[in-house]
């Protein structure tokens, strides 16, 4: 592990993520704000109260940071069901909120119970154990989390604001719209989207684009096996005049904006050999619909036998839903949208699976920012992470040998905090192939080496997604923003049919500190971080170790910067014993001593990295004594095994 100017390098393995009984995994979800909806609700049944939820109250804050604060916030409760019928497609109908992308990705949901009633939990009611609360549960950045909000939504005239259903008392549709508002920090962040964000968000899927005009010739093959493996489905038509969003053509189709494709059929005509293809398709504001060929009241129905009818379940009706021919369908959409389903979102067997290794990172500022390959001085500091394939795809196209997997980089949080001016960041990647190199791959790497595969743009998307075929080997994969220098969490995560491995080399660096005067961690330190956090014995920290190591890292760092008020970079040994007492650790006289010996220089001073690889050791220190004073009472008996186990934390 190399030392460079810019930190320290070295490996870390995120497993493959199959997660069944773990936090964060469907059965076991993260609590969003750290509300329990089952203590929640006892508490109020016990009470006899309704909840009100205090982290997302009925308040304009609720609502919006700009365009949305000056609507008003009440109750609406006459004879409300939480679902009347079952859920279905034609319970989502768009209110004032521009969030059809949502909606459109709501009503995909709806056509599969199972992952349905995974967002939206069975057994809530307004009626049997009716406390004010609800409970939706939602993918959010390689974890599922619990969201709990109260039952009021926005109203105006007694009439919903928002997503409303078909049945005036159903509010179900309206209540998953709210805690997904909540998850994001308000109804505001909702306007304008991707149905592919949502929809990953129900999931925990991975996404592909088609744009029509490229679509590969098999486009209607993929779009039926897509629906058949419980893939969700979006179609979109670009407008390119920003004033025309929304607007409605003659053929009763609305530009920029978000559609669910709901089925994909191919039935015989009546006194015809020939058969048609066509595809069901529903506008998330419940009207509108097309009024070409196969619309509801068009002339080509009655080319249809009454069987071939009820199999698609034609019926005419002003609800958003409608036909049309699979070649009509080409030419009027701009760009179709799948969600492909990752391991955990189905347990049947004969759903096809994928395998997915979820890793994380972030871009900072001056240590790791580094933008894309136009910037050869920086790129070369962003995360690099290793994928080595091992197995060939078991039926290869057109005789090529390779592994087939895709690459997904998400960036995190940028709905969330629109609300402070931030916007999607320009986002991409690049794969190189590289040989055994266990190390940070420097500048010189990449002057002389072309990439063996990358995305085909840099965008301003939540998510960039590619399908790639290449041969086994060792590969690294870049992920950037398009310009250095800006600063965001992501995470990057990769699928394939076939076993593969994944693993992170990550810088390790503070931002720039002109006060702490240093250029990074030692490998000694290193070591030692490595060795403290390596709860498993692996020789590697995983995301909750190294989320572990960081917050350490950064509380030690306040504590150095307290007693560094001169901003020379270092504290003189005095200063020392009171920085160790603020970290937690109490010692004696001589520790004290023995640590000046160990890291002060011949000026009896202690630098930033001298100060947080001593800490570093008594943490470890302080952590083996614990787990051998079983009774508490500050004394502890060693075997000589036993003392050479806790060697490796000694000063």
């Amino acid at each position: 592990m190399p030392y460079t100017p810019s930190g320290f390098f070295c490996d870390r393995l995120i497993r493959e993520r199959e997660r069944r009984d773990g936090e964060g995994s469907l059965n076991k979800p993260l609590r969003f704000n750290s509300q329990d909806f089952g203590v929640l609700r006892q508490e109020c049944l016990g009470g006899k109260t309704l909840f009100e939820d205090e982290s997302f109250p009925a308040t304009v804050e609720s609502l919006g940071f700009k365009e949305l604060g000056h609507k008003s916030n009440k109750e609406i409760c006459e004879n409300p069901q939480f679902i009347v019928g079952g859920a279905s497609r034609t319970d989502i109908c768009q209110g004032d909120l521009g969030d059809c992308w949502l909606l459109a990705a709501i009503a995909c949901l709806t056509l599969n119970e199972k992952l349905l009633y995974r967002v939206v939990p069975q057994e809530q009611s307004f009626s049997e154990g009716y406390g004010g609360i609800f409970h939706f549960q939602f993918w959010r950045y390689g974890d599922w989390v619990d969201v709990v909000i109260d039952d009021r939504i926005p109203t105006f005239n007694n009439q919903l604001v928002f997503t409303k259903s078909a049945e005036r008392n159903e509010f179900w549709s309206a209540l998953l719209e709210k805690a997904y508002a909540k998850l994001h920090g308000s109804y505001e962040a909702l306007k304008g989207g991707n149905t592919t964000e949502a929809m990953e968000d129900f999931t925990g899927g991975v996404t592909e684009f088609y744009e029509m005009k490229e679509a590969p010739k098999e486009l209607y093959k993929i779009m039926k096996k897509a629906l058949e493996r419980g893939s969700l489905m979006g179609c979109s038509i670009d407008s390119l005049v920003p004033a025309r969003f929304e607007t409605r053509t003659v053929t009763g189709l609305v530009k920029g904006h978000a559609y669910s494709v709901t089925a994909v059929e191919e039935v015989k005509l009546v006194h015809k050999e020939a058969k048609v293809r066509l595809v069901r398709l529903r506008n998330p504001w419940g009207q509108v619909e097309w009024n070409g060929p196969w619309s509801d009241n068009s002339k080509e129905w009655a080319t249809l036998s009454k069987s071939e009818k009820e199999k698609l379940q034609h019926q005419s009706a002003e609800d958003g839903e409608f036909w049309m021919s699979f070649e009509d369908f080409k030419k009027n959409y701009t760009k179709i949208e799948i969600c492909n389903l990752t391991p955990d979102a189905l347990e049947d067997d004969k759903i096809h699976k994928w395998t997915v290794s979820v890793n994380e990172g972030r871009w900072v500022r001056g240590c790791s920012a580094g933008g894309c390959r136009n910037y050869p001085d920086t790129f070369w500091t962003n995360p690099q992470y290793r994928l080595r394939l091992l197995e060939e795809d078991d039926d290869p196209e057109d005789n090529e040998v390779g592994c087939t997997f895709v690459v997904a980089l998400m960036q995190k949080n940028r709905r969330k905090e629109r609300k402070m001016g931030a916007n999607l960041f320009t986002i991409g990647f690049a794969i190189y192939e590289m040989h055994g190199n266990k190390q940070h791959m420097q500048k010189d790497f990449f002057l002389f080496s072309s990439s063996k595969a990358r995305c085909k743009s840099y965008i301003n998307l939540r998510e960039v997604t590619q399908r790639f075929r290449l041969t086994p080997g060792e590969y690294v994969i870049v992920p950037s923003t398009y310009e250095p220098h800006q600063e965001g969490e992501f995470i990057l995560r990769v699928f394939s049919e076939k076993r593969n491995t994944s693993e992170i080399t990550f810088c390790l660096c503070l931002p720039p500190d002109k006060d702490l005067n240093t250029e990074g961690f030692s490998l000694e330190s290193c070591r030692s971080m490595i060795a403290l956090m390596d709860m498993d014995g692996t020789g590697r920290l995983n995301l909750q170790e190294f989320r572990h190591l960081w917050n350490k890292i950064k509380q030690w760092q306040g504590i150095f910067k307290h007693y560094n008020a001169d901003q020379s970079g270092s504290i003189n040994s005095y200063e020392m014993r009171n920085a160790v007492n603020d970290a937690g650790f109490r010692l004696n006289n001589q520790l004290y001593d023995i640590i000046t010996m160990r890291y002060a220089n011949e000026n009896m001073n202690i630098d930033f990295d001298s100060f947080i690889s001593c800490l570093v050791r008594l943490e470890a220190m302080f952590r083996a004594f614990q787990a051998f004073d079983q009774d508490g009472d500050g004394t502890i008996r060693l075997s000589v095994l036993e003392v050479r186990a806790t060697t490796a934390c000694q000063l």
